[in-house]
């Protein structure tokens, strides 16, 4: 929509989110061309925002090869492949690891490796001529933008793409830390009566309040953008509601980020990061009291 370009949305499967379900996207591509549509791209996310799944491996290869069929090149978002909380028990595969001639993996590096707020990202295309272009041609278009990386900034990020030891245990504890305080907040939320799969990556979770449709409705809250209000002052960070990722306005889902929950100054951040166990910290004990208080609430 940003590039003036028709987009089309696919239904993902149950289990996770970022994938669109292969037979579902062979029925969407080909009925849009039946319609005189020229779809090119698929745009995907192994590890997903906002939902914090992580896409089973079969699932990420029948995708890949649907597509690949159809003669789309797919956009392989990896921005959080790096916060996977178990990465012993999750099996992570790239779609640029089975189809490495036919994937460009894009990254905002803040998912893992630099501050939230600094502006900067990485592409990554294949090693082909048709890929070349592309890359010539993005380059030109971020030229002409003016989309350029301060010069402190990109020594930084480059300092942590090469992935230093100390950067790498940097992302271990982080992805540590956001397994116990998502896992928290995960029971907290069902806790209340609400629907959320249990995040496996990130720094967030995505809870659909339709079972507390009636009680919400008592507070005036009838949709997304009603929840996302009302979240957002009661507690005290932002909550997104599900109509920013595609969701149907009147479906009451909401993305919680669990980042607050660790600290409301970067000391108290950084204690939480250090702790062997976070949950116990008064600060994090206190800010997951209060989590729970407003879901409970609306019991």
């Amino acid at each position: 929509r940003l590039l003036g370009r028709p987009a089309y949305h696919v239904p993902t499967p149950a289990e996770c989110g970022g994938i669109p379900d292969p037979y579902a996207l062979l029925e969407t591509v080909r009925r849009v061309r039946a319609e005189g549509g020229r779809p090119k791209l698929l745009l995907l996310s192994v590890v997903d925002d906002p939902t914090a799944t992580v896409a089973p491996p079969e699932l990420v290869r029948e995708a890949c090869e649907a597509a690949v069929d159809e003669g789309l090149h797919i956009i392989s978002d990896e921005t959080w492949r790096d916060t996977v909380h178990r990465p012993r028990d999750t099996v992570l595969l790239s779609p640029a690891e089975m189809c490495p001639d036919d994937v460009t993996v894009v990254a905002d590096l803040s998912g893992a490796l630099v501050p939230a707020a600094w502006p900067v990202a990485v592409a990554r295309f294949p090693d082909t001529p048709r890929a070349a272009v592309r890359h010539a041609r993005t380059l030109d278009i971020l030229t002409a933008l003016g989309a350029l990386v301060a010069g402190p900034v990109a020594h930084a990020a480059a300092h942590a793409l090469g992935e230093p030891d100390s950067v790498r245990d940097r992302i271990r504890r982080a992805a540590a830390l956001q397994t116990e305080v998502a896992a928290a907040a995960h029971r907290a939320v069902l806790g209340s009566g609400v629907l959320a799969r249990p995040p496996q990556a990130g720094r967030h979770l995505y809870a659909d309040l339709g079972p507390l449709r009636s009680r919400l409705a008592d507070l005036g809250v009838t949709d997304s953008m009603e929840l996302e209000e009302y979240l957002t002052d009661r507690l005290g960070a932002p909550a997104p509601g599900g109509h920013r990722f595609g969701d149907e306005l009147g479906a009451l889902r909401v993305r919680l980020g669990t980042g607050p929950l660790l600290g409301a100054t970067p000391q108290q951040q950084t204690e939480s990061l250090a702790a062997a166990k976070p949950l116990e910290l008064p600060h994090v004990a206190r800010a997951l009291d209060g989590f729970a208080a407003v879901f409970a609430e609306l019991r």
